[in-house]
């Protein structure tokens, strides 16, 4: 009786533990399940992800779409825009050539006559006097062009010697004055302090250079103080220019 007791307890016992194992699987299955579950709602949710991703794909490529088609048009008036804004660029450099082009056509206004324009002396400041600065301004209200260099005789035109100009002076283009607006031109007259040679000149003539050759007519320009003693074998002359320039117009 009591092995039987003990054999019905242990069977009993067995039964408890076989019920409490299957429950705990049971258990465990149905948190598999629901993780299960779990998982594939966590798994359709991305694919409802992926799939509202995707709509919004395509929403965005149908946006991008409109957008590029907006903004291509936006872009296509900018384009547009930029091209013509562009032209009108070029217009506006056209213009700048034009103003340039101006500026070039107004160095064809005609050549300074010896009406047109009033020339000063000036000694350099230096001692002994071997330079002069003559001064050209343009009198006559309108624009002219001052070729060359001054044609300077120190005595009569007729017998006076030509006083040859300096190469490295003459400017990279012809200069036009505008009404009352000045040209300058460095004259050496001299080299060292008295010579034999030299002579005391109050006043010399200066012609001017027409497109042809020298103008007719000349200007009488006086002396500063005192008169220049002037040896003509070294006498040389400078081109107009705008302003004396260091090195270009230094012999």
């Amino acid at each position: 009786m009591r092995h039987h007791h003990k054999t019905t307890v242990l069977a009993a016992a067995a039964v408890a533990a076989l019920s409490l194992g299957l429950t705990a699987c049971g258990g465990d299955d149905t948190a598999g399940a629901k993780d299960a579950g779990s998982a594939g709602t966590s798994k359709s949710a991305p694919a409802t992800t992926e799939s509202g991703a995707a709509s919004a794909g395509t929403a965005d490529q149908t946006t991008a779409k409109g957008g590029s088609g907006s903004t291509g048009g936006s872009t296509g008036g900018s384009t547009a825009g930029s091209t013509t804004g562009g032209s009108g660029t070029k217009g506006s450099t056209t213009g700048g050539s034009g103003s340039s082009a101006g500026g070039t056509s107004s160095t064809k206004a005609p050549a300074c006559a010896s009406g047109d324009i009033k020339v000063t002396a000036a000694k350099a400041d230096e001692v002994p006097t071997e330079h002069i600065v003559l001064t050209a301004t343009n009198t006559s209200g309108r624009d002219c062009t001052l070729l060359e260099y001054p044609l300077i005789a120190f005595g009569p035109i007729q017998t006076a010697k030509d006083v040859p100009a300096v190469a490295k002076s003459k400017p990279a283009a012809p200069i036009v004055l505008k009404a009352g607006a000045p040209a300058y031109a460095n004259v050496r007259i001299a080299l060292g302090g008295a010579h034999e040679d030299n002579k005391v000149v109050n006043e010399f003539n200066v012609n001017l250079f027409a497109t042809d050759g020298p103008a007719e007519g000349s200007i009488v320009v006086k002396s500063p103080a005192g008169g220049l003693a002037v040896d003509e074998a070294a006498a040389k002359t400078g081109y107009w220019t705008y302003e004396l320039r260091n090195g270009a117009d230094e012999f």
